[in-house]
């Protein structure tokens, strides 16, 4: 056992831990330079430049862009303020370290003793190592690249985030202006279902009594409830109904 332990080559070592690494977060990069560098931290490194600082940086910068991308086409009825809203959530430091810990990213990274000696790392070390694998993904594989890997490790975080904004909001709303006037509970009509299974959009009304309020469309049952909601608050409250994508669905 002691001579296997001495033949082991440390480059090899190194080698089996970047390709696990990269099956983790599901790229390859074609410079691994670049991954070692989105995985050192300041205290495991020579000096500050050969830190993922700068990349902390950058990273950052296009996480925070093409999160915002994705939500200015994935929600084309929602105003200014909820999508910042929604942004501010996704790309905090709390959201990118949940992520990080996800992933297992503590176990690739290169700590000084300092901190390789602590029980747990930190939620700020994590936040950093995320923004750093981005801004190497973008270095190595250009923004389509940049985006699919955000895509993939964030997607869900951007439809929790905008479930949250919409949940016990409009439909809370709506129900307790229903009860309050009218003494009833409003209910929703699914109305049509448009595109494939793998993308699917819902059209739903929301109706109080005998009266039916225009309808939404939503990327699922729920968004399309709620986005009806706010079209019979609106309605209600004597304001046009919001346009959504009702013009930016096809029917194939």
């Amino acid at each position: 056992m002691a001579e296997e332990h001495l033949s082991r080559d440390p480059d090899a070592e190194q080698s089996g831990r970047w390709e696990a690494c990269q099956e983790r977060i599901g790229y390859v990069f074609r410079d691994k330079r670049l991954l070692q560098a989105a995985l050192t931290h300041a205290s495991g490194a020579q000096h500050r430049l050969a830190s993922n600082e700068r990349l902390e940086f950058l990273g950052d910068a296009i996480l925070g862009a093409v999160v915002s991308e994705i939500l200015f086409h994935r929600y084309p009825s929602w105003l200014e303020g909820e999508l910042t809203h929604i942004k501010s959530i996704v790309v905090s430091r709390q959201t990118c370290a949940r992520v990080s810990q996800a992933l297992g990213l503590d176990e690739f990274l290169i700590l000084g003793k300092g901190l390789s000696t602590q029980a747990e790392v930190p939620e700020s070390v994590l936040a950093d190592v995320f923004e750093s694998l981005v801004a190497a993904v973008y270095l190595d594989g250009g923004l389509e690249a940049a985006q699919q890997f955000i895509q993939r490790h964030l997607g869900s975080e951007i439809e929790a985030a905008a479930e949250g904004e919409l949940e016990g909001n409009y439909k809370s709303l709506l129900q307790q202006l229903a009860q309050r006037e009218h003494g009833v509970t409003p209910t929703y009509e699914l109305l049509a279902e448009r595109g494939p299974d793998h993308c699917k959009y819902f059209q739903i009304a929301a109706q109080i009594g005998t009266t039916r309020y225009p309808p939404a469309w939503g990327r699922t049952k729920k968004e399309a409830e709620q986005l009806a909601a706010r079209n019979a608050l609106q309605a209600l409250t004597s304001q046009p109904p919001s346009q959504n994508h009702s013009r930016n669905i096809s029917a194939d």
